[in-house]
């Protein structure tokens, strides 16, 4: 039991040792303003990706409502005319 209690703690240590390294590789001796950075770089990203899917959505959306001819409100506004009939005088 003594010797799974150390093999699992060597495992962490190595594992924290190398998430330390890594982000004092990436990141520097500024770390917490960079990751703000890059939360914040990222938040935008997001946005700009949602705006242009939104357009690009609407765009394709009026694309094939002219192409088909269809109004995307209903019904065609014009409405067949008909021939008005004269009351007959009797």
């Amino acid at each position: 039991m003594a010797a799974q209690d150390y093999d699992s703690q060597l495992l962490e240590s190595v594992s924290v040792r190398r998430r330390r390294l890594r982000d004092a590789l990436l990141f520097g001796a500024q770390r917490q303003r960079r990751s703000v950075d890059e939360r914040l770089g990222k938040a935008l990203a997001g946005i700009v990706i949602a705006a242009v899917l939104c357009a690009g959505c609407v765009g394709w959306s009026f694309i094939s409502h002219r192409l088909i001819g269809k109004s995307p409100y209903g019904p065609s506004v014009q409405q067949p005319s008909t021939p008005a009939v004269a009351p007959s005088s009797r």
